[in-house]
């Protein structure tokens, strides 16, 4: 298993154009992405869930990838966060 955390940037937070695409993302990839905030987690395949998360500038997200791409698919999220979050 891999994790990270990441601190949002993006001034509107994590709102659906940046889900829509986090979700295309992580459904490449063969491993389990979930994201947590205040203890609740959810899958980053699932867009209305990710919505749910409520998460605006400044929360910290933890990002767990857990399968038998977990290294390139971390490395394929972190990277997404970065330019998009």
């Amino acid at each position: 298993m891999k994790s990270f955390e990441y601190v949002i940037q993006d001034e509107l937070g994590l709102h659906a154009r940046p889900a829509g695409l986090l979700v295309k993302e992580a459904k490449q990839f063969a491993s389990k992405i979930n994201l947590t905030k205040d203890g609740k987690t959810v899958s980053a395949t699932q867009l209305m869930m990710l919505m749910s998360m409520g998460a605006k500038r400044g929360a910290t997200i933890t990002v767990t990838v857990e399968g038998e791409d977990e290294d390139v698919a971390c490395a394929a999220i972190e990277k997404f966060f970065r330019e998009n979050l």
